[in-house]
């Protein structure tokens, strides 16, 4: 199979399971915003009603005298599409990640996720995709799988299993002796034959996107995010046989070499992209890949708790790259990349995961650019820009406000005042 015929596949071949994209709500109601930023329009709109049926959004337009059904008035507020987070680890609940998957059981934290879930949706984020989590089985897929079946409430919910590594890799546990047998948080595979296996057995429980540490990691001891990881055949056999099975893939890759190796093999998402130089960001947008930089976990770290042990390493790798990251990721968008929000949520406080749109904007995006690639650009990485992403007739009503203006000021984003997911009203407190 070509590359060519790699990149393509995945959009051909996958959808999303009809229960992940439905409605939640029946009857008709009428919202009215003061301002809408509809995901899709350069400039927002003043005085706007957005009308939904059966949980779909069926016209966006100016106030009507006599408006159908319940009225909601947040006349006072920005409106604005659901959040999308493309890139969190919800089960994280320490600053020492690396040993949190051994802490409790599978079930816990399930229980554990489904709160923060439910947190991350009162805060706006009405969709999720998680990459990987601290558990040896699937809590986090299991979450999905509550929701979808409408046991609770909260977001939509995608994403991948396990994170693969290489033996000594970002996910292996590199700081015990050899005669010990612990579990890594990582899905340790070597070998062609060992990652087509690995694909197909994270599919069958239930991952709808793979995800491989193409590079080492920058919170993990034992190695270097500055070195690629798997082989070129590794990496193109992990794309094929997800791409069969019509599923994507996303490639955690810190290194230039990591990054281009990736991008070569077919994966859909590059995540973090902290060394990326021009080829790599010139291969990004020549070949349509997503960069989800996730910059805020850096400033998290470096900023709230400088004197983590556990997170030493990262603290140093931020102080030392923050600034080249940034630039790299400017140059990016300049470029025309599709760059991202992903705030690789880890434990810190939920509400501040929406500083990552300051960070690309301190990156070169203008402020109503980062709100778009938080919510249509992201919907379009997920392959769902026909449900989601924006406020538009047709799509689903997934809706949240906000008090003052997130264009001047896009720290309102953490005092997210109403939202509504599939035409549902879900309480912020």
């Amino acid at each position: 199979m070509t590359i060519a015929c790699l990149a393509l596949s995945w959009s051909a071949q996958a959808g999303p399971a009809p229960d992940t994209l439905a409605p939640l709500a029946s009857g008709v109601t009428t919202l009215r915003c003061g301002t809408l930023i509809d995901g899709s329009s350069a400039i927002p709109r003043r005085d706007v009603e957005i009308r939904v049926e059966d949980g779909r959004i069926v016209s966006v337009g100016a106030f009507m005298p006599d408006s159908a059904g319940t009225v909601i008035d947040r006349s006072q507020d920005t409106c604005l599409p659901g959040l999308i987070d493309a890139h969190a680890h919800v089960l994280i609940k320490t600053d020492d990640y690396q040993v949190d998957h051994l802490r409790r059981s599978s079930g816990y934290k399930a229980l554990r996720g489904l709160n923060v879930v439910q947190e991350m949706l009162r805060s706006g984020w009405t969709t999720v995709r998680i990459l990987g989590d601290a558990d040896v089985a699937y809590a986090h897929l299991d979450v999905r799988t509550a929701i979808h079946e409408g046991l609770f409430i909260g977001p939509r919910l995608t994403g991948a299993g396990h994170y693969f590594s290489i033996t000594g890799g970002g996910g292996d546990l590199n700081f015990l002796g050899p005669e010990h047998r612990v579990v890594a948080d990582g899905l340790v595979v070597d070998g062609v034959d060992a990652v087509r296996k690995a694909v197909r057995e994270e599919i069958k429980h239930g991952s709808d996107w793979i995800k491989v540490l193409a590079s080492g990691a920058m919170m993990s001891a034992g190695n270097d995010p500055n070195r690629a990881h798997f082989s070129p055949d590794e990496l193109s056999a992990i794309v094929d046989e997800a791409s069969r099975l019509g599923v994507p893939v996303a490639a955690h890759a810190h290194s230039a070499a990591g990054i281009k190796a990736s991008i070569l093999a077919g994966a859909r998402t590059i995540e973090h992209g902290t060394f990326m130089d021009d080829e790599s960001i010139r291969l990004m947008k020549e070949k349509g890949v997503y960069l989800v930089p996730t910059l805020y976990v850096g400033d998290y770290y470096l900023n709230e708790q400088p004197g983590s042990e556990a997170q030493a390493k990262l603290n140093e790798l931020t102080r030392r790259y923050r600034a080249q990251h940034i630039a790299a990721v400017g140059k990016a968008i300049k470029l025309g990349v599709n760059v991202t929000v992903g705030t690789d949520y880890v434990g810190f406080p939920v509400k501040q995961g929406v500083r990552e749109l300051g960070l690309l904007v301190e990156a070169g995006m203008a402020p109503m650019q980062a709100i778009q690639a938080a919510t249509r650009v992201n919907a379009e990485l997920l392959g769902w820009q026909d449900h989601v992403g924006t406020i538009e007739a047709g799509k689903l009503a997934d809706i949240i406000a906000v008090p003052g203006d997130p264009l001047q000021n896009l720290a309102v984003l953490e005092r997210v005042s109403f939202v509504m997911l599939g035409g549902r009203e879900i309480s912020t407190q």
